[in-house]
């Protein structure tokens, strides 16, 4: 781990998690367009599986194959990983981070809880967790239902990803419960900017 008394520019790190209809990512893309002051950039991530559409290498992701990704993960240069399954694997490598954070970049993730905790386990306090928070899984049920793109059994499985998300909600920095958008983006914004 880098001290900040090795660059007094060097950015810090932003984490973001949240069961999906939380509004996170509502709240990020306000953050990012909203406040350029705070100079949040996403960490670019790698993933074994092949580019989409025009998706670029180096812009959206980093592509690798599976053996390469493997590779990467026995030289411990993950921050963090994951094999959704068998072959796909989705991470982001250490020595992004340190380029992002030299830079003055303030890097935000946007991962699972998993990936969340390892990275503040990795970064300490250069990392603010945030966990964007449901009113309640009724609350939450109810957005899923409302966006109409998933059949009943996906948003059911999502409920159920959801109530397990929210076990961990006490080990983030921040918990930011989302049962007014505004209030919620204000929170996150006066959250972050104390701690940057």
């Amino acid at each position: 781990m880098v001290g900040n008394d090795v660059n007094p520019q060097r950015g810090k790190l932003l984490i973001f998690s949240a069961p999906s209809g939380s509004g996170k990512s509502t709240i990020i893309n306000w953050l990012m367009e909203e406040h350029p002051e705070l100079n949040m950039k996403f960490s670019i991530s790698c993933t074994s599986r092949p580019p989409r559409g025009k998706e670029q290498n180096g812009v959206e992701y980093f592509f690798l194959t599976p053996d390469e990704f493997r590779k990467k993960i026995n030289n411990d240069e993950f921050v963090e990983y994951e094999e959704v399954y068998t072959d796909r694997y989705y991470g982001t490598l250490k020595s992004q981070v340190e380029e992002q954070l030299e830079r003055g970049e303030n890097v935000v993730f946007d991962v699972d809880v998993h990936g969340a905790m390892n990275i503040k386990k990795a970064y300490g306090n250069q990392a603010l967790s945030l966990f964007i928070q449901p009113p309640s899984i009724e609350e939450l049920r109810k957005r899923l239902t409302g966006r109409g793109t998933e059949a009943q059994e996906e948003i059911e499985k999502r409920i159920g990803r959801a109530e397990y998300e929210l076990t961990f909600a006490q080990k983030f920095d921040t918990i930011i419960i989302n049962d007014d958008l505004n209030k919620a983006k204000e929170e996150t914004l006066k959250k972050i900017s104390a701690f940057l």
